[in-house]
């Protein structure tokens, strides 16, 4: 199962704000760490505040901060909503037009795979992405009096 870009940023997102309890971020400088387009993580940011994932504050000294702790994000639940309906071939589609999808099987197949793709992600909470704290400091280039606890700069 191949993951939207819509996905996949939403969840840089969320793993660069757990890198930083505590600290407001701009999507500037996500959109920077990550070398994506701004345009795109604003979109990203309006649908995961909408979510009540992200809380965001406008204007000068503004920015983003997780709404809820790292541990209490599952990762199953962020991809789920995300990604929406999962369909992973066209017989699971309302308007499929499959000849043979009244006796197949492989649609009990492919949703045993997909249960089973949730039932892995469902085990892991944003927390236990960003254990590495220190690592994704370095590779964001961070600054580590952040990550522990001091005032941003």
């Amino acid at each position: 199962m191949k993951l939207t870009a819509f996905t996949d940023y939403s969840l840089r997102v969320l793993i660069f704000l757990a890198a930083q309890p505590g600290r407001r971020c701009t999507i500037a400088e996500i959109a920077q760490a990550f070398d994506i387009s701004a345009n795109h993580l604003t979109k990203v940011v309006h649908f995961l505040g909408k979510h009540g994932w992200v809380a965001t504050v406008r204007g000068k000294g503004g920015g983003m901060s997780l709404a809820r702790p790292a541990q209490a994000l599952h990762i199953g639940d962020i991809v789920r909503q995300t990604e929406g309906l999962d369909t992973p071939a066209e017989c699971f589609e309302p308007s499929g037009h499959c000849r043979i999808a009244r006796i197949c099987r492989l649609r009990g197949v492919l949703a045993e795979a997909v249960d089973a793709f949730y039932e892995v992600l469902d085990r892991y909470t944003l927390d236990d992405l960003v254990a590495n704290r220190q690592g994704l400091a370095q590779v964001l280039f961070l600054d580590n009096a952040t990550l522990q606890g001091a005032a941003p700069t």
